[in-house]
């Protein structure tokens, strides 16, 4: 029956989430914080704190103070982002819990405060390295390198730096993940710029600085060079820091040491300070105290933790050694049988190669046997016609040499008859010879005849002869005439017996080709003996 009290909705966002709250409206800073703590289970909660933002300045919840009092965002729900606000010294020994180191890692991850958490969560993603899963080029749609870092800026294009860190994980295989954030954070703690909170400053001489607040002092930095202090005071070394307004002090321990004073643009400014100033302090002086009963019993949950997770590492790399192992065993057997099968399926199929070979093979053995067959039987023709040959050659080799023979007998046949034949020519011109002679007599003859003729016509009786169509009337001597005839009458026997001959030496001309040569031979001597072989003579015997 008791009445409810009012509340209004709180939204508080870590490196890695986002809780929603209920609170009262009489609840104080450290009630908001501490049901926080709770919900993430943390026990280390003196390193951490409640940030918000309001007018563009960050500022922190107060703990003491009620929520709804401080000047906090109006809005429904009201966010805060749960942050780390103080840094350890020695991040391996003061950072106990899992948790704690987790939230560490997250913030150190984000250097760069303008961007998103989610968008660098994914880092805690891959897990360990699996060359069988983390392929070339699985880190190419990440943001390796913070925006402050030029991808350029060492001689090293994106695919350089992205082979690069893929090599450097590819090296920390097998390292546990609460491990690998804690060489992480080693690894930042030791940066020039880890755990500390700069803000504007001027000195008295209105200059420009950056005064620099961490787990280890106060530092002074030129305004373009947050690396390397020009002034530090550690905390050993400060008597007094107190503002007023908006100049805030800081006194050295040593009393002849000069005074530092300097001045910030807001009162909320050296508030913010200060507040940052006595929680480093606070925690600087604890460090060299004694552990307190609980950070004792944190420490040695801790160690009773590390070392479990430690047996649990070396179990976990034993299976997985063991796994592995059994992975690659389990891929050879697949390899070995698929080796198998693959011989078993060359085996069949060889072996049906090897029966159609064998069915090729007698099928040709067959067609070989039908083919011998067939050539013994040509074989038996080819004897045949071989020994027809042989005969046939012999033959031929009979009639060649017979054929040479009367070659040879033709040639000599031959050169017998080109030296008739030159003698023949040569008897045809002394032919020529007598043929002209014999009618340059008988010219003669006629013209002592004429002669003769005429001297009869005186004294005998006449004769009439015709010569050349002429009628002539000669008177005859006897003894001239007869003398006459008789020499013709020789003439024609000797040119009919040349005739024989020279037919007969035409039928030996047909074998050796010497045909024209005789042909006009006997042309030349038809043509010169025409008229004594034919004589167109008319004797009229008138009285």
């Amino acid at each position: 029956g008791k009445k409810q009290p009012k509340t209004f909705k709180v939204k508080v966002i870590t490196m890695d989430a986002e809780m929603e709250f209920s609170c009262e409206m009489k609840w104080k800073g450290k009630d908001l914080f501490d049901l926080v703590c709770r919900a993430l289970g943390l026990r280390e909660t003196w390193f951490f704190g409640l940030q918000y933002t309001i007018k563009g300045m960050y500022t922190w919840l107060k703990m003491d103070k009620k929520v709804l009092d401080q000047e906090i965002p109006k809005e429904d729900p009201v966010s805060f982002r749960f942050l780390a606000k103080f840094y350890p010294e020695k991040v391996e020994e003061e950072l106990l819990q899992e948790i704690t180191q987790h939230l560490f890692f997250l913030q150190a991850v984000i250097l760069d405060k303008s961007c998103p958490a989610t968008k660098f969560s994914s880092i805690l993603q891959y897990g360990d390295y699996d060359p069988n899963f983390h392929e070339p080029g699985f880190l190419a749609q990440e943001e390796l390198l913070p925006k402050r870092v030029s991808i350029s800026q060492y001689q090293m294009t994106a695919d350089m730096w992205e082979e690069k860190i893929s090599a450097w994980y590819a090296e920390h295989r097998g390292i546990a993940r609460d491990e690998a954030k804690m060489n992480y954070l080693k690894i930042a703690q030791d940066l020039e710029m880890y755990g500390v909170n700069y803000f504007p400053i001027q000195n008295k001489s209105d200059t420009d600085l950056l005064l620099g607040v961490d787990a280890k002092g106060i530092h002074v930095y030129s305004i373009n060079n947050r690396f390397s202090p020009n002034k530090s005071f550690e905390w050993s070394g400060i008597r007094n820091i107190s503002y007023s307004e908006k100049e805030l002090t800081i006194k050295p321990l040593d009393k002849k040491a000069e005074v530092f004073k300097f001045f910030s643009s807001q009162l909320k400014v050296n508030k913010l300070i200060l507040q940052l100033c006595i929680g480093n302090h606070d925690l600087f002086m604890r460090r060299r105290k004694v552990d307190s009963i609980e950070i004792q019993q944190m420490k040695a949950q801790a160690r009773e933790e590390k070392a479990r997770k430690k047996m649990e590492t070396q179990r976990l790399a034993r299976e997985k050694q063991l796994r592995e192992e059994a992975e690659h065993a389990k891929e050879e057997l697949e390899r070995r049988l698929f080796q198998m099968e693959d011989e078993a399926r060359q085996a069949n199929e060889a072996l049906l190669r090897s029966q159609e070979t064998a069915e090729l093979l007698a099928e040709k053995a067959q067609i070989a046997e039908e083919e011998a067959k067939l050539l013994a039987q040509n074989a038996a023709e080819a004897e045949q016609e071989r020994q027809r040959l042989e005969i046939t050659a012999l033959k031929t080799k009979e009639e060649k040499r017979l054929m040479e023979q009367k070659m040879r007998e033709t040639e000599l046949i031959a050169v017998k008859l080109v030296k008739e034949s030159d003698r023949r020519a040569k008897e045809a011109e002394h032919l020529k010879q007598d043929l002209h002679e014999a009618r340059e007599a008988e010219r003669k003859a006629k013209q002592k005849l004429l002669d003769v003729t005429k001297l009869n016509f005186l004294v005998s009786y006449p004769v009439y002869v015709l010569v050349d169509t002429f009628f002539v009337v000669f008177s005859p001597c006897v003894d001239c005439r007869l003398d006459y005839l008789e020499k013709s009458k020789k003439f024609e026997d000797r040119l009919k017996e040349l005739k024989s001959e020279i037919h007969a030496l035409k039928l030996g001309e047909k074998q050796t080709g010497l045909y024209s040569h005789w042909n006009e031979v006997l042309g030349s001597l038809d043509c010169s003996t025409g008229n004594v072989c034919n004589p167109k003579y008319r004797f009229y015997n008138n009285r």
